[in-house]
């Protein structure tokens, strides 16, 4: 069982010509609207993984909230747990991109913020009985960690992708199985500039001193770099042809989430999970790059051949 503690946004997405300019009006095109938010997208990553998954999270008495539940719903995904906020709507981001391929984004969290510790609390055998539970920094940090703490006195594992970035140099993640940041998230974690020139190792090695167990960068198409006491591994991506990077870091994460409650070694479920987005990044809109699991268990050998090869080498 894999719960994500978690988060939704509905985006709402138009094409323009180019950026306004403040105050100015243009007028656009292909408005659409697209399931979004890294809990969701966690979720359904999982599912279709072969995940018995749960939701864990809160959306607005209103109709985006009603469309999530039934997107759960289409994909097998636990509702029993999926709260609604009483005072705020389902979080949304609007966005816009121009014909030059830039992009504006704006997102008001809604009811993402008034997610609590107290709702995680009402509901701790989503968490307690979960081999494994996963969450992104888009709902209230004490309400990750609060969740943290359920997982681990109930000698379960927990997954912190921080995502936002936030700094956590004050905060004990002596909770948290894994902490999964990309590069520049890794960074920001340790009050540092996104770009700093320090490297990967040294900066997980930092990570590692927050207490929490196991650090695993995602590295786009260098894959993943897994750091623990016992050292260090690469865990390379599937050479494939990029098209979309967006939502590959929370596939990795579903994938290495499925991985671990099914009983796998941490490599395997690395693995799993690099596969998992190394596949997502063929297609563009997230949820769509999501594979199965029979087209992942094609290539799962071959990711984790190649990092056991690195490890040998």
């Amino acid at each position: 069982m894999v719960t994500v503690v978690g988060s939704y946004i509905l985006a709402l997405v138009m094409d323009v010509p180019r950026i306004p300019l403040e105050g100015e009006t243009l007028v656009g095109s292909n408005y659409h609207t697209t399931h979004g938010g890294k809990g969701s997208n966690m979720a359904v990553c999982a599912a279709r993984l072969g995940a018995a998954t749960r939701f864990l999270g809160k959306v607005g008495r209103d109709s985006f909230g009603d469309d999530f539940r039934a997107l759960l719903q289409s994909e097998g995904i636990m509702t029993d747990t999926l709260l609604v906020a009483e005072r705020t709507p389902t979080a949304v981001g609007f966005i816009i991109f121009s014909s030059r391929g830039s992009n504006v984004i704006v997102i008001d969290m809604a009811a993402n913020g008034e997610f609590t510790v107290a709702d995680v609390l009402a509901n701790e055998q989503a968490v307690r009985t979960a081999d494994v539970s996963l969450s992104p920094l888009e709902i209230p940090l004490a309400t990750v960690l609060a969740a943290a703490k359920v997982a681990r006195a109930a000698g379960q594992r927990f997954i912190l992708n921080p995502a936002p970035a936030q700094d956590l140099r004050s905060v004990n993640l002596s909770d948290v199985f894994a902490l999964t940041p990309n590069e520049r998230e890794a960074r920001a974690c340790l009050g540092l500039q996104p770009d700093d020139p320090r490297s990967d190792e040294d900066i997980a090695a930092q990570l590692l001193a927050l207490g929490v167990p196991h650090v695993m960068i995602t590295r786009g198409e260098k894959g993943v770099l897994w750091v623990s006491a016992e050292g260090s591994v690469v865990v390379p991506a599937l050479p494939v042809t990029v098209v979309d990077t967006v939502g590959a870091g929370d596939a990795f994460n579903a994938g290495l989430a499925t991985g671990l409650s099914e009983g796998l070694s941490t490599l395997e479920a690395i693995a799993l999970g690099v596969t998992a987005a190394s596949l997502s990044t063929q297609h563009r809109e997230t949820l769509a790059s999501y594979s199965r699991r029979p087209e992942v268990n094609r290539h799962f050998r071959q990711t984790l051949d190649a990092a056991r090869a690195l490890q040998t080498a």
